[in-house]
C-alpha cells in the first residue's frame, strides 16, 4: 500500500520519502544523511518530505485506501484515543520491519496528530487535541502527588488518576482500568518499579539502577532491620537478579541510605537510626536529651542497636568520652 502512494511522486521526492520512513525495508534514514547525499540542508530535506506528504493528502490514491485509514483510526480510538507511539506500533504490528510504514501512514492522514517526545512525555498520537489536553492536565496533577519515598499501589494510582480526569474531563466513567493505564504510558515522570509500585520516575525506588537500589527497595519493603545475607537472599527472589553476598554487603556499607545497627544487620537511615558505631550514638542521644542513667540510656540504644546491653555498659565506662555525676547520670566529657 505505501508503495502505491509513493509512486506518484517526482523521483527525487519519492526517494527521499522512501529512506526517510525507511519504507524499502532498511533502517530509516535522517535528514542530515539523506541531505549529505543530494548536497541539500536538512532543512531542505524536511521541506522535500512535508511538501510530498501534502501531494499525497491530496491524491487519488489517498482515497482509495480510506477504508485502510478507517481502521487506523478505530484501533487509535481503541487505545484511548491517546497512546504512547511504541504502545501503537507495537499493537499495529508484531515485526518491526512493520512499523515504518504504520509510521508513514499515520503521517501521512491529517486525522491523526504526532506529539513529539520532550522531557515530560515519550512520543505520542492523538484524535483530539481537547482530549489530549485533558489527560495531559490530569497526569501533571497525579504527578505533583507522588512522592519519591512513598510508592503507591496500581489500584491507588489508578484511584487517583481517575479523580484528577473528572476534573478535566467529562464520562471518566466510561473509560475502564485499560485506557487509564494506556494514559499513564505516555508519561516519562511517572513509571512502576518491577514488584508493581508506582511514584515518579526519578525514584530510586522505581527505576532501579544497580544493586544497591534493589537492597533498598527489599529493605523498604520489609519494613525493618536485615542482614546482609538475608537482603540477598530477597534480591534474587523478588528480582531474579543473580547477588552475591559480599556484593550485597559492599552496597550497603558504601551507600549513605542504609545504617548497620548490629552484626550483619543493616535499616535505613531514614526510618530514625543514627550512623556511627556504639559509643557514638550514645554520645548523640546524650547531646539531645542530657545526663541520663545507665537503664534510660541503655533503653535508648537498644532502639537503634541490635547489640547487648552488656556491649553499651561498657562503652559506658570509657572515661575519655563519658562520666558519672554524683547523681549516677552519665554525661559527656568536655
Amino acid at each position: 500500500m505505501t508503495k502505491s502512494l509513493v509512486d506518484p511522486l517526482p523521483a527525487r521526492s519519492r526517494d527521499v520519502v522512501v529512506q526517510r520512513f525507511g519504507l524499502d525495508g532498511a533502517e530509516a534514514q535522517t535528514l542530515e544523511s539523506i541531505g549529505q547525499q543530494y548536497g541539500i540542508t536538512r532543512e531542505r530535506v524536511r521541506q522535500i518530505v512535508n511538501q510530498a506528504i501534502k501531494k499525497i493528502r491530496k491524491s487519488e490514491v489517498l482515497d482509495e485506501h480510506a477504508s485502510v485509514f478507517s481502521e487506523l483510526r478505530s484501533e487509535i480510538e481503541g487505545m484511548g484515543s491517546l497512546v504512547a507511539e511504541d504502545d501503537l506500533l507495537g499493537s499495529l504490528a508484531d515485526h518491526e520491519s512493520e512499523h515504518n510504514h504504520y509510521y508513514f501512514l499515520l503521517n501521512v492522514s491529517p486525522d491523526f496528530k504526532r506529539e513529539k517526545s520532550n522531557s515530560k512525555y515519550h512520543h505520542r498520537w492523538t484524535l483530539s487535541d481537547k482530549m489530549s489536553d485533558s489527560i495531559h492536565a490530569a497526569i501533571d496533577s497525579l504527578r505533583k502527588k507522588l512522592s519519591k519515598k512513598e510508592l503507591v499501589t496500581e489500584e491507588k494510582l489508578l484511584a487517583m488518576f481517575r479523580e484528577d480526569l473528572s476534573k478535566e474531563m467529562d464520562n471518566v466513567a466510561d473509560h475502564d482500568d485499560e485506557f487509564l493505564r494506556r494514559w499513564l504510558g505516555v508519561s516519562k515522570e511517572i513509571d512502576s518499579n518491577p514488584l508493581g509500585e508506582w511514584g515518579p520516575s526519578s525514584s530510586p525506588i522505581v527505576k532501579l539502577k544497580g544493586m544497591r537500589d534493589y537492597a533498598y527497595l527489599v529493605l523498604k519493603k520489609h519494613g525493618s532491620p536485615m542482614h546482609f545475607s538475608e537482603v540477598t537472599e530477597k534480591i534474587e527472589e523478588l528480582f531474579g537478579r543473580s547477588a552475591h553476598q559480599a556484593t550485597t554487603h559492599n552496597e550497603l556499607i558504601r551507600d549513605s541510605r542504609f545504617v548497620l545497627v548490629g552484626r550483619g544487620l543493616y535499616a535505613l537511615k531514614e526510618w530514625g537510626y543514627r550512623e556511627g558505631v556504639v559509643r557514638d550514638v550514645i554520645a548523640e542521644i546524650l547531646r539531645e536529651e542530657g545526663p541520663l542513667e545507665k537503664d534510660e540510656i541503655i533503653e535508648r540504644v537498644l532502639r537503634e542497636r541490635y547489640v547487648k546491653p552488656n556491649t553499651i555498659a561498657v562503652n559506658l565506662q570509657d572515661q575519655k568520652h563519658f562520666s558519672k555525676t554524683d547523681e549516677g547520670r552519665y554525661t559527656i566529657v568536655g
